[in-house]
């Protein structure tokens, strides 16, 4: 973490503890787009200086209902789903094409929020892969053809040596798309919106997608709107 960083994170820290409890979620606040308002809310998280707003809570689960987490990074969003970018050789890869459905999480600390996602995956064109690949700084490409994700290391000098010869092997900025690397989309089913409150009693929004029990629903689907209790 770089100094304006550090700086950021202890100057917001502290703010969650008034920002947010007087912030009520309501139905018409709400609307009934859930894409618009985590769009605002994402906004408004970058705006409050969030130090990697963007980060999510990704959980996959293989077939037998073996779930794992990590935090990853949401490179797109919009009505058609949200999109990371991975190996698609790790073990979330593997655990996704064994089982497509995964939820994410959103949690903006400062802002009394989080966002709860689940959702059919699929993996995006290599296309998509591509342009995202292409706009990466140099390093962070040379790192996705070095490192064998998930894959059992030596040592840390094993990493380093693949990094060195990838970076000998591709000397200028034409570094290609590995064929193991790309990204997924996850395809909203349910998104859970939470607004932190005073005493507990926090407001809580479900969107479903209208007939949407299992995977399949269109982008444009309507969504039927629930609140819960906290």
């Amino acid at each position: 973490m770089g100094i304006r960083s550090l700086m950021r994170t202890v100057l917001t820290s502290g703010q969650g503890v008034t920002r947010g409890l007087d912030v009520e979620l309501t139905e018409g606040d709400a609307g009934r787009d859930p894409f618009r308002l985590f769009d605002r809310w994402f906004r408004e998280a970058e705006a409050a200086g969030i130090y990697l707003h963007e980060a999510m809570a990704l959980s996959t689960a293989t077939p037998d209902g073996r779930p794992s987490s990590r935090q990853v990074l949401l490179k797109g969003h919009g009505p058609d789903g949200f999109v990371f970018y991975t190996n698609y050789e790790s073990r979330k890869a593997a655990e996704l094409d064994a089982n497509p459905r995964a939820s994410l999480l959103f949690h903006w600390n400062t802002l009394h929020r989080q966002v709860r996602i689940e959702g059919s995956v699929a993996r995006v064109t290599e296309a998509e892969s591509a342009a995202y690949h292409a706009s990466r700084p140099r390093g962070s490409r040379i790192a996705a053809w070095a490192s064998r994700q998930s894959a059992e290391l030596a040592g840390r000098e094993e990493l380093e040596r693949r990094f060195r010869e990838k970076d000998a092997e591709f000397p200028g900025e034409d570094v290609p798309l590995p064929p193991f690397w790309g990204g997924y989309r996850v395809r909203p089913e349910r998104i859970e919106f939470w607004q932190g409150r005073a005493n507990r009693m926090h407001d809580r929004l479900l969107f479903t997608r209208a007939g949407a029990a299992g995977a399949g629903a269109e982008a444009g689907a309507e969504w039927e709107v629930a609140r819960l209790s906290p």
